[in-house]
């Protein structure tokens, strides 16, 4: 009976060292930083949090970049808050240069800046014909108003071809007619003895 109960307890005290046995081996799964070096992933590893196993790729290219040791030192002199906005930085970068490896980022940054400038420009050309837009519309009211107000007026002609008064009397009085002209000729006091008498 007490081998029998021995028995019994070495196959339930084997499957429960199993389960710990595979516990431990997940849970000492290695980084894709250490993976890729090939060496065993510490407790305390710099990499861990920011390479997980699933993304290898991811520190492939930093580590083809920049240098694993060089990557290294720079996570541990900065604060333990900024380093996932470093490390983007590092992915960032490290890709752009694996792309365009005379210009890297610079090339992506300079292509940004000539589209922000393409687009401003046509911001500005927008803004200018919306002024122009405007200004042609608020004459064209104006005009419509001016028209409704002011229809009274027949004259349509510029102020220049207006005649005055003033001298188109004289040219009405001063007119040589046949009648005045008889009336002049006819006079008796303008025969040529009295007329060379000065």
């Amino acid at each position: 009976m007490r081998d029998a109960v021995v028995v019994m307890a070495v196959p339930g005290a084997g499957a429960g060292g199993g389960k710990a046995g595979g516990g431990g081996a997940a849970s000492a799964a290695p980084c894709a930083a250490c993976k890729l070096l090939r060496r065993r992933c510490a407790a305390g590893c710099v990499f861990a949090p920011y390479f997980p196993p699933g993304e290898p790729h991811k520190f492939a290219n930093v580590h083809k970049v920049f240098g694993a040791s060089n990557v290294s030192k720079l996570l541990q002199e900065i604060p333990v808050q900024h380093r996932g906005d470093a490390v983007s930085s590092l992915v960032y970068e490290a890709n752009a240069r694996v792309r365009d490896p005379v210009y890297g980022c610079v090339g992506a940054i300079s292509s940004l800046q000539q589209q922000v400038e393409a687009l401003q420009a046509q911001l500005a050309l927008a803004q200018a014909e919306m002024v122009r837009l405007k200004m042609s519309n608020d004459y064209i009211l104006h005009r419509l108003k001016a028209a409704r107000t002011g229809g009274g007026s027949s004259y349509t002609g510029s102020p220049s071809s207006m005649s005055s008064p003033k001298t188109a009397e004289p040219e009405a009085h001063c007119k040589a007619t046949p009648e005045l002209l008889d009336m002049v000729v006819d006079q008796p006091s303008m025969d040529d003895a009295h007329f060379w008498s000065y």
